[in-house]
């Protein structure tokens, strides 16, 4: 793998030399990178510590950086990520800003930037937007800069804190528009948050305010949070948005919900709870309702159920009839904390059209062991997907422990970089990985 070299846009193999375009990852559509061209990179031993396909190779971009969450990718390749808050003493909070300048696969310089961040951030031309737990924040970033011209302005302010949920994802659509989600307080909304048989509220009143995605201008300052801007209902935690150029619309990730057989004994055994309910790989659309708290997806049955605190019986859809399916569930609790639709040209075709997922990892299923710990691929095809995945990227938590959550990584983040390559953070050890294919396969 370490033998054939990935130049930014050009792929070299023997004495094949393949051109392709850059990517911007969520630049608007008409900014431009303008890189020099690279030196060549070499793929680090190991990859980082990860696995990944044939014709795939890593180097570890930055290490040790605190809780890394979001990225974006400015046009020269600066790579600014959210720093949730520091991991380690010493370790500041805010945006990191990398920068490779020799272009060998390695963030030589950085420079650091801004309050603790929620976790989302995102960029389109010269603004960089980045989520402060309850504001949105917008600097202004000078061509070629790592640092901000001047203060931040306030696109929106007033939003939700507390309770199981509080990181965050900002997505731009390049149209004017910013995305934002916020997650659940509470694991079901019952009347006693995660009390064994305690019923749920109805209607749940955090649906006003909670567990969905509003939407605002990207360019207003001083907008309030509020239930009128609300776009999308019904997902417990949709930390995982992207938006899709290929066909302008937003995606989504759900988190399901927790302690199915902790609170309802009666009706689930250990690999029920394990297994359900499902993480979801949803489109969001303008109005779209997707059943949290009174449904969840089962993995099992392969549809929509009524939760039990709603008076479901692990079987019975019911009211959950008009709530809208996942285009791709996932076995329960691997917690997806990212989806990226991959926009650059390097890549086998396959990756062109498809998502990519990053699974935080999970903590409570029982005696089962600990699973999700990866980045996933969902295939699509002229833009349907059929439901399927696999596994793209592995190993975060080490290779064969029993208790993966003490592993060394969970990832976390993920862009598609300047020259095409995929862009993965981790917020445990504070590791970023930058993916390269140096293969032939198509």
């Amino acid at each position: 793998r370490n033998g054939t070299f990935v130049v930014a846009g050009v792929l070299v193999l023997g004495a094949v030399v393949i051109i392709s375009g850059f990517s911007s990852g969520r630049i608007a559509a008409a900014t431009k990178p303008s890189e020099p061209a690279a030196a060549a990179v070499k793929c680090d031993t190991g990859n980082g510590g990860i696995t990944l396909p044939a014709g795939f190779c890593a180097t570890v971009f930055a290490d040790s950086e605190g809780l890394a969450r979001s990225m974006a990718v400015a046009a020269n390749g600066d790579v600014f990520v959210a720093i949730q808050s520091p991991r380690r003493a010493g370790v500041p909070g805010g945006v990191l800003v990398l920068r490779d300048a020799d272009k060998d696969g390695h963030a030589e310089k950085q420079e650091r930037f801004g309050p603790n961040s929620g976790g989302g951030i995102a960029m389109n031309g010269r603004s960089l937007y980045l989520d402060v737990k309850t504001v949105i924040l917008r600097y202004n970033i000078p061509d070629g800069a790592m640092q901000p011209s001047g203060p931040p302005d306030t696109i929106v302010s007033g939003i939700p804190q507390g309770g199981n949920h509080v990181s965050r994802e900002v997505v731009l659509d390049g149209k004017g528009n910013l995305y934002l989600n916020v997650g659940s307080a509470t694991n079901s909304c019952q009347e006693k948050d995660r009390a064994n048989g305690s019923k749920g509220v109805d209607p749940c009143v955090e649906l006003e305010t909670r567990a969905g995605i509003w939407k605002f201008s990207d360019t207003q300052v001083n907008q309030k949070f509020s239930t009128a801007a609300r776009y999308v209902t019904g997902i417990r935690n949709a930390v995982g948005l992207s938006w899709n150029k290929k066909d302008n619309s937003l995606y989504a990730t759900q988190h399901g919900r927790d302690q199915l057989l902790e609170n309802w004994p009666a009706l689930y055994d250990a690999t029920k709870s394990a297994e359900n309910p499902a993480e979801e790989f949803v489109k969001a659309d303008a109005g779209s309702d997707f059943g949290w708290p009174y449904c969840y997806y089962d993995n099992d049955l392969k549809h929509l159920v009524m939760a039990p605190e709603y008076g479901g019986n692990a079987k019975d859809i019911g009211r959950c009839s008009t709530k809208k399916l996942p285009l791709a569930a996932f076995p329960g609790h691997w917690a997806p904390n990212a989806s990226t639709f991959y926009s650059g040209t390097v890549f086998p075709a396959k990756y062109r059209d498809g998502a990519f997922i990053a699974f935080h990892g999970s903590w409570n299923r029982q005696q089962h062991m600990q699973a999700g710990y990866r980045v996933a691929f969902v295939p699509s095809k002229n833009g349907k997907f059929d439901g399927t995945y696999e596994t793209f990227a592995s190993d975060f938590a080490g290779a064969g422990p029993t208790d993966l959550d003490k592993g060394p990584y969970r990832p976390t983040g993920l862009t598609t970089s300047a020259d095409g390559a995929l862009l993965i953070s981790d917020d445990k050890a504070g590791r970023i990985w930058k993916v390269f294919y140096n293969g032939s396969a198509k």
